[in-house]
């Protein structure tokens, strides 16, 4: 067994779950420093600010699942499907997470102007939500096609 394939197997399988944990790690970062701006400024809906600012935390759970997917044995044949799937979901996921986390922070700031827009402000970030659900659904799809 080639061992450099093994471990680019090993990195792939691991790579969706970390690349998606840095991406909503900087997104509710981001988030949460806009919610706790818009806290200082108002006095009340915190909550709400709270709730939109761990909308990105979703990146870490799709990787998760993707991580758990495409658990096998890595071998040689297994592992270029392993670290493709997992690699490149997983940098979908980082980007569309920080992406979500900027989104959320001009939703957030969008709210303590006007409470009414709470919902509609929330839309940017709902599509992006979207694409990562792409990237969740369509990486366990392909993984069903990696040799066991």
């Amino acid at each position: 067994m080639n061992q450099l394939v093994v471990a680019l197997g090993w990195a792939g399988m691991y790579g969706a779950l970390a690349l998606g944990a840095i991406g909503s790690i900087i997104g509710c970062a981001i988030a949460g420093q806009a919610a706790i701006g818009a806290m200082v400024d108002t006095e009340s809906g915190h909550g709400r600010y709270l709730g939109v600012s761990v909308m990105p935390s979703t990146g870490v759970i799709y990787g998760i699942v993707i991580m758990f997917t495409l658990q096998r044995e890595v071998t040689d044949t297994a592992a270029p499907g392993l670290f493709g799937i997992g690699l490149l979901a997983g940098i979908a996921l980082l980007y569309a997470s920080v992406l979500q986390g900027r989104a959320c922070a001009s939703a957030i700031q969008a709210m303590k102007v006007k409470p009414e827009i709470f919902g509609l402000s929330l839309a940017p970030a709902a599509i992006v939500e979207g694409f990562s659900v792409f990237v969740f659904v369509f990486a366990l799809v392909l993984a069903g096609n990696i040799p066991a």
